[in-house]
């Protein structure tokens, strides 16, 4: 039996792959959420809130003309924490990327209020957002 934040975690990230803004803002993330996007790119940054972070959300599919995409293959979590390992892919101006991460969440009253992303080539994610 999966823990309920494993759910929650899978959840969220089958709401993000339907364009579900809706569900993440009252389901899944905190109003207050805060989420680390690495590297030096013009999507990487601390975004705090549901409006910066949806935001951030929007710039993606809006950069990629909505073909950006997030294939999970693994969620565990317990009552603090939860870790997921996924694959993002996109293309955007003749650029292809495809990158495995680790995403680590924390949780507070039953939502995402952190969240800190991890790739394995930041070079390469940093040069696609270029």
């Amino acid at each position: 039996m999966a823990h309920p934040n494993e759910d929650l975690l899978r959840a969220g990230y089958a709401a993000f792959q339907s364009g579900d803004l809706d569900a993440l803002s009252s389901k899944y993330f905190a109003p207050d959420i805060v989420w680390h996007s690495p590297g030096r790119s013009q999507l990487s940054g601390d975004y705090k809130g549901l409006q910066e972070v949806l935001g951030s959300f929007g710039k993606t599919m809006e950069l990629t003309g909505g073909n950006f995409s997030v294939e999970v293959h693994d969620v565990v979590a317990n009552d603090e924490h939860g870790v997921a390992l996924a694959t993002v892919r996109g293309e955007r101006n003749g650029k292809k990327l495809e990158d495995n991460y680790t995403h680590v969440v924390h949780f507070r009253d039953g939502k995402v209020a952190e969240s800190w992303i991890f790739g394995w080539d930041q070079y390469a994610v940093d040069d696609f957002w270029a």
